[in-house]
């Protein structure tokens, strides 16, 4: 699976791309956090969207049709070299927020910017459920002495309830859902954990409903400082999680790290999102945020259909 053949460059000089969204008509939807713009590539041009301010991150279509957006607030922003990397939080940042972006008109709205009173901090991914709903983590932000703790959340669509799910998480990042939505993937960046939380409803783990006492099961520990981010669920229930200075695709069986894992290079160390579209779902689309590229290649395994 480690080998998907060359990378086709769709886009470049974008600015610290993510959240990418493959769209029927082949434009490809993603935002650029440093722009703080969402942003359509068509035939390698750039269009923005929307302006969202802050720091756009995490994506999807909602059932409304709608873009829903992770807005983390912003961050600090760096030059080494080749890359751009985010850093600490911002002097003028205001807090995160769950947006809503019209794409007829590019209005952006935000839906959710609290939960029992506690402010969002750094929203960072979604996934949307059949149901009407969609899980969403909160990564936190990070400070040059402290930094906060993350946690995973569960909203409706229609803006009437989010609810805190499990809390604390050290930076939760990408989020998924099993191909028969009976789990949820979430990758804990720093600690390079994909962990695993069964669901005996929407929104509902199983076992102890506690948000402080769940307990998911580790599906993988990545060696060497390796760090991860976003990700998609391939059709055979693979979680493809984007992974950092060892830039690529790390590929991880639903039966965990024992089955075997996988990866996909793209030389890129701050590889931060895939998701899968073209024909039969089997073209992957990564965000090289580092270099500031869209890349697409073919993969071995068909993407698993989002409810929207």
């Amino acid at each position: 699976m480690g080998d998907m053949g060359e990378l086709t460059e769709l886009a470049t000089g974008l600015r610290f791309p993510e959240g990418p969204i493959w769209m029927p008509d082949g434009s490809v939807l993603l935002v650029e956090i440093e722009r703080g713009t969402l942003s359509r590539v068509v035939d390698g041009t750039v269009e923005v969207v929307a302006d969202c301010g802050g720091g756009p991150n995490g994506a999807a279509i909602g059932p409304d049709g709608a873009v829903w957006i992770c807005n983390n607030g912003g961050f600090e922003w760096h030059r080494y070299g080749d890359y751009l990397v985010p850093g600490h939080q911002p002097a003028d940042y205001a807090g995160g927020s769950i947006q809503r972006v019209d794409l007829d008109t590019g209005e952006v709205e935000t839906v959710y910017a609290e939960v029992d009173g506690n402010g969002l901090r750094g929203p960072n991914d979604i996934v949307f459920d059949g149901h009407g709903g969609f899980w969403f983590t909160d990564h936190g932000k990070t400070r040059p002495r402290d930094r906060d703790r993350g946690g995973l959340y569960y909203a409706l669509a229609d803006g009437s309830e989010v609810r805190e799910v499990a809390h604390p998480m050290d930076a939760p990042n990408g989020v998924g859902l099993s191909p028969d939505g009976d789990r949820v993937y979430v990758a804990e960046t720093h600690h390079g954990r994909m962990l695993a939380f069964d669901l005996d409803g929407p929104g509902r783990l199983a076992g102890d409903p506690d948000p402080d006492r769940a307990a998911p099961t580790c599906l993988a520990t990545l060696p060497d400082m390796q760090l991860l981010d976003s990700l998609a669920v391939d059709a055979e229930g693979n979680v493809c999680v984007a992974t950092i200075r060892n830039g690529g695709i790390t590929i991880i069986p639903p039966e965990g790290e024992s089955a075997g894992i996988d990866h996909v290079p793209t030389g890129d160390p701050l590889t931060t999102n895939i998701c899968f579209g073209g024909d039969d779902l089997r073209t992957g689309f990564i965000t090289l945020s580092g270099t500031g590229r869209l890349v697409s290649t073919p993969w071995s395994t068909a993407g698993l259909p989002l409810a929207h």
